[in-house]
């Protein structure tokens, strides 16, 4: 029984313990008989890899790019609060991307950093990770609000309200590595801030007592997160087969709703995927460092992808702006040569 509540508690605190363990992998320890034997990557296979993890860092840093630069140059997006949530969350994976890129590649040069720098990544990690589901629990309402009481719609959901609710999710989800922090403060000599460290968030913030008030809030607000979309979800089914007219939103909103869902899915991932993780090595453990890397892809980079198709494919006045943005850049750069060209016979 005590090692069912452990586990659980283990599974729970994942999140915030074992993001940069599983980001900063180019190192794998295998136990063998006592000894640990640590297996490196080769340059050929370290050079791939984060080849790969750079290029999907700058497609989807030009994907968000264009749509902020999009809902920046149109007041009807900034003027919207299912708009505005949704830019929130294309920033906040914007950030969180990037961080893990650079944890990654940076972890192929320097096995250990200074602490303070580590505290820095690991709590703007946690801070963008335990965002994401936040987030998708706001933007969830604002679909029920808009379809289950449209009359209301424009009295409930506001700029000023919408922007209110993004600084209670900052303030919320900035709350758990703030007090980390002061735990640590109190608890580590000052000494400690000035050590280089493997950069791994149960070896930053080592008290045991982080360890319990992480699994308690992680537990209470995913708990949350789960309840609110599925609350959602079943009042937008309920008013689908009530309404007779507008069956097209309707039906939108719900799609919009479940896939809301799988992206909380792909969140809870993280939770699942360490204690998967060590399972396979044990029965791979040559295969170690390619089963890290499959489970950061899939974990930490393909969910950043959901965020564009959701609103930036779905969506038809996004959409609309978006790709007219992206055809006036191309256009820009098509035009470039053929004017090149003409100023130089000009000058002939």
């Amino acid at each position: 029984m005590m090692y069912c509540v452990e586990e659980t508690s283990v599974m729970l605190n994942l999140t915030s313990s074992d993001l940069s363990h599983l980001l900063m992998s180019n190192t794998s320890s295998v136990l063998t008989g006592g000894a640990v034997s640590v297996s490196k990557d080769s340059f050929s296979n370290a050079l791939s890899k984060n080849i790969v993890a750079m290029l999907v860092w700058l497609t989807l840093s030009v994907i968000n790019g264009s749509m902020v630069h999009t809902f920046l140059r149109h007041s009807l997006f900034y003027e919207n609060p299912r708009y505005i949530m949704f830019i929130c969350m294309v920033i906040n994976d914007a950030l969180q991307l990037s961080l893990v890129t650079a944890l990654y590649v940076v972890s192929y040069i320097f096995r250990k950093i200074h602490a303070s720098v580590c505290c820095l990544l690991i709590m703007t990690a946690v801070l963008t990770t335990r965002s994401t589901p936040l987030i998708l629990a706001g933007m969830a309402l604002e679909r029920y609000i808009s379809i289950c009481f449209p009359l209301h719609y424009i009295q409930m959901c506001t700029v000023p309200r919408t922007l209110l609710l993004v600084y209670i999710i900052l303030i919320l989800t900035a709350t758990p590595p703030v007090t980390d922090l002061l735990i640590t403060v109190v608890k580590e000599p000052p000494s400690f801030f000035r050590t280089s460290i493997f950069c791994d968030h149960s070896l930053l913030f080592r008290d045991r007592s982080i360890y319990y008030k992480n699994c308690v809030f992680d537990g209470t607000y995913l708990s949350f997160v789960t309840l609110t979309l599925l609350y959602t979800y079943c009042k937008i089914m309920l008013t689908a087969r009530a309404a007779s007219t507008g069956l097209a939103s309707v039906k939108r909103a719900r799609n919009t709703v479940l896939l809301h869902g799988v992206q909380l899915l792909l969140c809870m991932l993280a939770f699942v995927v360490p204690s998967l993780q060590a399972a396979l090595i044990s029965l791979f453990p040559r295969l170690s460092l390619e089963i890290r890397y499959i489970f950061f892809l899939v974990v930490y980079i393909i969910p950043r992808f959901l965020s564009p198709v959701i609103y930036g494919f779905r969506d038809e006045l996004f959409r609309k702006y978006w790709t007219r943005y992206l055809a006036c850049r191309s256009h820009s750069v098509i035009r470039v040569r053929p004017v090149v060209l003409k100023a130089n016979l000009q000058v002939e």
